[in-house]
């Protein structure tokens, strides 16, 4: 079985969702390894990559709630300046395909501007660890990332 580098090279764009960078900053000991693979080979320029800004507000919502300011502002100093990530706004035409997604899928609303950023801004592989989002591969690909534990 090939792993998840090797998987990754077939890619130029993929969209990443905010769990992947949570999983990331918070050090998620299962997910940790699995983001670390995705994560360095963005930064090292082997694909670029893209992620809404609803992504600025997930993962910055638990140091808020903590009252760790200065974590929400170290998140959003690195999702911003990111090699090779893209932070792209909720547009017009972002929020029509987010709309024929939830009408067509019915998703939550902040996975469907998600991922219509991702497929809007060319992305051709969704990163996330959300089953439910696979129903969407007829729209992208989707990589779940509890399917990589423990693949070797």
């Amino acid at each position: 079985m090939v792993d998840l580098a090797q998987y990754l090279t077939a890619y130029r764009r993929i969209g990443l969702d905010s769990a992947i960078f949570i999983y990331h900053f918070e050090a998620h000991p299962t997910y940790l390894p699995l983001t670390t693979t995705v994560l360095s080979r963005l930064e090292r320029g082997q694909f670029s990559g893209v992620t809404s800004t609803v992504t600025l507000m997930e993962i910055t919502v638990h140091p808020w709630r903590a009252a760790r300011a200065d974590s929400a502002r170290e998140y959003e100093t690195l999702l911003v300046h990111f090699p090779h990530l893209t932070m792209a706004d909720v547009t017009r035409e972002v929020a029509r395909k987010a709309a024929q997604l939830r009408a067509e899928y019915g998703i939550h609303a902040a996975d469907a501007l998600q991922v219509a950023t991702a497929i809007v801004n060319d992305a051709e592989l969704w990163v996330t660890n959300d089953k439910r989002l696979q129903q969407l591969a007829s729209e992208i690909e989707i990589l779940v990332l509890a399917d990589w534990v423990n693949v070797t």
